[in-house]
C-alpha cells in the first residue's frame, strides 16, 4: 500500500458542504478524505504520542491529546469544560484567568441538534456549525445566544430536564436520524422552562439571555455510500492497524466495512494513513 500521509494526528477537518467535505489533518499536512470513500484505508498507529501542548512524549493521551502534566495545569483539562455550570472563574480560582477570559466569557449558542434523535447542547458562538459537524448533527438549530460558557451551562442543564444532552453513537452509526421538526421543539422548551429562562435572564440580564426564535434549521448530509452490517471499534491500543474499505463519514467517525474509529479520540497519536 502507498502511504498518503504521516505525523500527529488531530480530529478531521469538517468543512459546510453537500455532503459535509472532511480531511485528515497531520501535523500542518491537510489529507482529504472524501476521495478515499470506497477505496481500502489502512490506518497506521506508530507508537508515540506527544502532548498537543506541550510536545512532551506521553503513554497516554489525556482529554483527547495532552500529557497528564498539562491535563492537571490546564483551563482547557478542567472539570469545566465538561459541566461549564461548574465554573469557578468568579472566585478567582480559573487555572489561566486569560484563556477563561478568551473561551468562557464569550457569546455562547445554546442549540437543538438531531443526530441519534434530539438533543441539547452549546458551543461557542463561533464554533457554529463546526460543532454541529463534529457531533455527526444531521439537523441542527440554534435556540439561545447566552453570554458566557458558564451561563449557557445553566441554560443547558435547565433545558435537559425536558431533552437529552447527550448522543448515542451506536444509534448514529447504524443510519440517518429521522427527521423531525426542531422549530416546533424548541417553541416546546420555551413554554416548558419558560419560568426557569425568566429566573436566569432577572439574574444575569435580558442581554445576556437571549432566546432565538426566529432561526431557521439547517440540515446536514454527510458522504456515506453504506452504514456498517455491525458496529465495532477499532482500538489502536490494543491493535495498532485499523484497516477496510471505507464506507463513509460522520461526525468524527471513519466508518469501515470491518469496523469504526473516532478519530478524535487519537488525538496526538502518531499516525500513517495508507491506501
Amino acid at each position: 500500500m502507498a502511504e498518503l500521509a504521516r505525523g500527529a494526528l488531530s480530529k478531521l477537518v469538517a468543512r459546510l458542504e453537500a455532503p459535509v467535505r472532511y480531511a485528515f489533518r497531520l501535523d500542518q499536512q491537510e489529507l482529504p478524505v472524501n476521495p478515499l470513500i470506497g477505496k481500502t484505508l489502512r490506518l497506521e498507529y506508530l507508537g508515540a504520542i506527544h502532548c498537543t501542548h506541550c510536545g512532551r512524549r506521553t503513554k497516554t493521551s489525556f482529554s483527547q491529546g495532552y500529557c497528564y502534566p498539562c491535563m492537571q495545569k490546564l483551563a482547557q483539562c478542567d472539570i469545566c469544560i465538561m459541566s461549564p455550570e461548574r465554573c469557578h472563574y468568579d472566585a478567582g480560582t480559573c487555572r489561566e484567568p486569560g484563556w477563561g477570559e478568551q473561551f468562557c466569557m464569550t457569546d455562547h449558542v445554546v442549540y437543538l441538534a438531531n443526530s441519534s434523535g434530539v438533543k441539547v447542547g452549546i458551543t461557542r458562538a463561533t464554533q457554529v456549525p463546526t460543532r454541529w459537524l463534529d457531533q455527526g448533527a444531521s439537523q441542527a438549530l440554534p435556540i439561545l445566544r447566552v453570554a458566557t460558557r458558564q451561563q449557557s451551562g445553566f441554560v443547558e442543564d435547565l433545558l435537559r430536564s425536558q431533552v437529552a444532552d447527550k448522543t448515542n453513537w451506536r444509534a448514529l452509526l447504524k443510519g440517518d436520524a429521522a427527521p423531525v421538526d426542531l422549530a416546533a421543539i424548541r417553541d416546546q422548551l420555551f413554554d416548558a422552562c419558560a419560568a426557569g429562562l425568566g429566573e436566569l435572564q432577572q439574574r444575569f440580564g435580558i442581554q445576556a439571555i437571549q432566546l432565538l426564535g426566529d432561526q431557521q434549521p439547517l440540515e446536514i448530509r454527510y458522504p456515506i455510500e453504506a452504514y456498517p452490517a455491525k458496529i465495532s471499534s477499532f482500538n489502536l491500543d490494543k491493535n495498532p492497524i485499523a484497516e477496510g474499505t471505507l464506507l463513509g463519514i460522520k461526525g468524527q467517525y471513519l466508518l469501515f466495512d470491518t469496523g469504526v474509529i473516532n478519530i478524535r479520540k487519537y488525538t496526538a497519536y502518531q499516525l500513517a494513513v495508507h491506501e
